[in-house]
C-alpha cells in the first residue's frame, strides 16, 4: 500500500504486531485484536456474523504502520466467553452496551468505526448514544436502509414474522458449514482469492455446544433493527460524518441499493461499489485499506 505522506516515523516491525489481548466486561471477558501504536488515529472495527475479529487480520497488518487498530469479539464470538442465555441477554441492544463499556474500559474517546455486517446495528446504538466518539464512519456491507434487504433475508423475514418450528429450521441452514461458506463465497469475482480458513475459523465457534441457540436469538432480534433504521438515517442527517463506504456488489443480503441508500443522508460520503460479495474484505482487503488511508488522510485524520 502506498504511502501517502512521510509525517511519521515508521514503525519498527515489533511496534507493528497484532497483539491478543482480553479484558473483562462487566464480568465477561472480551477478546480482542490490537495493532499499531497508541497515539496514532485509532480504528475500531466491528465485526459481522458468523464472523469475529478474525475477519480484520488483514487490515490490523496494513494499516499498523500508520494507526492504532482495535478489534474486539462480542460475547458468543470468536475467542471471547459465551455466557449462557440464562446470564447474558444475547440481543443488539445488550451487544452494544457491552461494546460501549469495552469502548470506556480502553479509554477510546475518539475513532474512526468499521462497521460490516452485524457491527452496524452494534455500531450505530453505541454512536446514537455517544455521537462525540465518532470521527468518521468506514461502512462494509453494514446495512442501514430497508432497499438495502436483499433475496437471501427472505427467509429471515419469515422468522421475524413468525418464530415457529418451521421458520427457526429454515435459519438453521445459514449456521451450518455449507451456509458459511456460501456468505463468503457468493457473489465473489475471484474465489482463489478467499482463504479457506476464513469460514473454517467462523464454523468452529459456531460449532460450539450451545451456540446455535445463541445465534438463533440473534437472527430473531434482527427485526428490532430494521424498526431503528430511522434513528440511525436521522443521526447521519444530523452529525454527516465522514463516511467512506466500500460494498461488495453483488452481496445477496445487503445490496448495492443499501450502500447507495447512504448518499440520501450523507451525500459527501465516497462510495466504491466493489466486484465482490458480502465479505468483500476477505477479496479486496488491499483495496480496502488503501482507500481507508487515502480517505482518512483527506480528511485530516491519518498521516498524523
Amino acid at each position: 500500500m502506498e504511502n501517502l505522506t512521510t509525517e511519521q516515523p515508521v514503525l519498527s516491525l515489533t511496534d507493528r504486531a497484532v497483539r491478543y489481548k482480553t479484558i473483562n466486561v462487566d464480568g465477561v471477558n472480551i477478546f480482542y485484536r490490537e495493532a499499531g501504536q497508541p497515539g496514532r488515529p485509532v480504528i475500531l472495527l466491528l465485526h459481522g456474523f458468523p464472523s469475529s475479529s478474525h475477519m480484520y487480520r488483514h487490515l490490523l497488518d496494513q494499516l499498523s504502520d500508520r494507526y492504532h487498530l482495535i478489534a474486539p469479539d462480542y460475547p458468543g464470538f470468536g475467542n471471547s466467553a459465551m455466557p449462557d442465555q440464562a446470564s447474558y441477554n444475547y440481543t443488539f441492544d445488550q451487544l452494544s452496551v457491552t461494546m460501549e463499556k469495552f469502548i470506556d474500559a480502553l479509554s477510546l474517546k475518539k475513532f474512526s468505526l468499521y462497521i460490516q455486517d452485524y457491527g452496524s446495528p452494534v455500531g450505530f446504538r453505541i454512536i446514537v448514544r455517544r455521537p462525540e466518539l465518532v470521527e468518521a464512519l468506514l461502512i462494509q456491507n453494514g446495512n442501514a436502509y430497508e432497499e438495502g434487504l436483499g433475496p437471501a433475508i427472505d427467509d429471515g423475514k419469515r422468522y421475524w414474522a413468525n418464530r415457529n418450528e418451521e421458520t427457526e429450521n429454515a435459519m438453521r441452514g445459514i449456521l451450518t458449514p455449507a451456509g458459511t461458506q456460501w456468505q463468503y463465497t457468493d457473489g465473489a469475482n475471484d474465489a482463489s482469492k478467499l482463504s479457506p480458513d476464513a469460514w473454517v475459523y467462523d464454523q468452529y465457534f459456531l460449532d460450539r455446544p450451545g451456540n446455535a441457540a445463541i445465534q438463533l436469538d440473534l437472527l430473531y432480534d434482527y427485526r428490532n433493527n430494521i424498526s431503528l433504521y430511522p434513528v440511525w438515517q436521522e443521526y447521519l442527517r444530523k452529525y454527516q460524518p465522514p463516511a467512506l463506504i466500500t460494498w461488495g456488489k453483488n452481496d445477496q443480503l445487503f445490496t448495492a441499493a443499501g450502500a447507495k441508500a447512504f448518499l440520501r443522508d450523507l451525500p459527501q460520503a465516497e462510495l466504491h461499489l466493489l466486484d465482490g460479495g458480502h465479505f468483500a474484505l476477505e477479496e479486496y482487503h488491499y483495496e480496502i485499506a488503501d482507500r481507508i488511508d487515502r480517505f482518512l488522510v483527506k480528511q485530516g485524520i491519518g498521516g498524523q
